[in-house]
């Protein structure tokens, strides 16, 4: 048996030392270690030995054993760092050669924007506030003066889910939403962007935009008027569009405020001169403002013999399009990266 068992011992260290491979090594430990190895075999044969010598040919086993296990462990650390080493070699960069270039977008414009007009009202005084998407047609519309049947309505086609929920037309919904929750009546300054919808048939609009609204409120000594509004909206255009711009404000109707009023600023483009993009008249329209009207104030909780304040409003889409001199509205939703790509470089100019 002890000749047996030092010819395994002999024959194991040799051929785990020539053993060339992870899987020739696996192959090895079976035949030695495993259930039906060799080793195995000799415990299962100790049977034939007498009482007295078991213990001493057991230990002489279990030291073969270890020895084997040893060599095995040590070989199986020598062949995985030289296939390591291989696998390297093999896969060798040379850290010399130029990088391949990640291509990368930028902060989408409409993000930019939204971001530049909320720090700007953040630092006016102005709470930023966001409401649902889809919205009641009570908010949409009958709490900004818009009843059932107004042909106003008609400006607004929109996209209903049932006879009383559909997706929000304008983000002023917001507006009401904000003057019902203020139970103390105390004074008002936000503003709330946002996407909006509307079903448009025709190539120059989208059925979803986004909205920019602003609503100012307080009580009447406070006197919040159109040179406040005015005030406003200078300080919004000139740090969006540029310091050099002029605003001018023409008669309009919107069946939430009144005196209502379209505003335009002097083209960007032209300076005023007349060009294509401004249809040769020197001015392009940008918002739709006015002061609340009194039966907006009525119908969300406020006293109009006792309140007042002024509203604005006007489609991000387009200021994005006017800041960064974008030439096609569909150009903001394809997500081209060679589109978007450009605008770290246009702020930093």
């Amino acid at each position: 048996m002890q000749e047996k068992l030092a010819e395994i011992r002999k024959n194991a260290k040799e051929k785990i030392g020539s053993v060339i491979d992870l899987q020739g090594l696996n192959e090895l430990k079976v035949k030695f270690l495993g259930k039906k190895g060799e080793l195995t075999e000799i415990l299962r044969s100790m049977g034939t030995i007498s009482a007295e010598e078991r213990p001493k040919f057991g230990s002489l086993v279990n030291e073969v054993r270890n020895e084997i296990e040893e060599a095995i462990k040590t070989a199986e650390e020598n062949l995985k760092e030289k296939e390591l080493e291989q696998k390297l070699e093999k896969e060798k960069i040379d850290i010399t050669l130029p990088s391949t270039k990640i291509k990368r977008g930028s902060k989408h414009p409409l993000n930019r924007v939204i971001e530049e007009i909320e720090d700007l009202f953040v630092s006016m005084g102005y709470d930023v506030v966001a409401g649902p998407e889809l919205e009641t047609d009570e908010f949409c519309f009958e709490r900004l003066n818009l009843p059932y049947g107004h042909p106003a309505r008609d400006m607004q086609d929109s996209f209903y889910i049932t006879d009383t929920l559909l997706l929000r037309t304008q983000t002023s919904a917001v507006q009401a939403r904000v003057m019902l929750a203020n139970e103390e009546k105390t004074p008002i300054r936000m503003i709330c962007t946002g996407k909006t919808y509307r079903r448009e048939d025709d190539a120059t609009h989208s059925h979803q935009f986004n909205q920019v609204e602003g609503l100012v409120i307080d009580k009447k000594e406070k006197n919040v008027s159109l040179a406040d509004l005015k005030g406003t909206l200078e300080v919004l255009v000139k740090k969006l569009l540029g310091e050099n711009l002029q605003l001018r404000f023409r008669p309009s109707y919107f069946p939430f405020t009144e005196p209502s009023y379209e505003v335009d600023v002097t083209c960007f483009k032209c300076g005023g001169k007349g060009c294509p993009l401004c249809k040769k008249t020197g001015w392009i329209e940008v918002l739709g403002a006015g002061i609340v009207h009194p039966n907006v104030l009525k119908l969300n909780g406020y006293d109009p013999e006792k309140y007042s304040g002024f509203a604005f409003g006007t489609g991000l889409d387009r200021l994005a399009m006017f800041k960064y001199a974008i030439p096609d509205m569909r150009l903001l939703y394809t997500n081209d990266i060679r589109f978007l790509s450009q605008f770290d470089r246009k702020d930093e100019a």
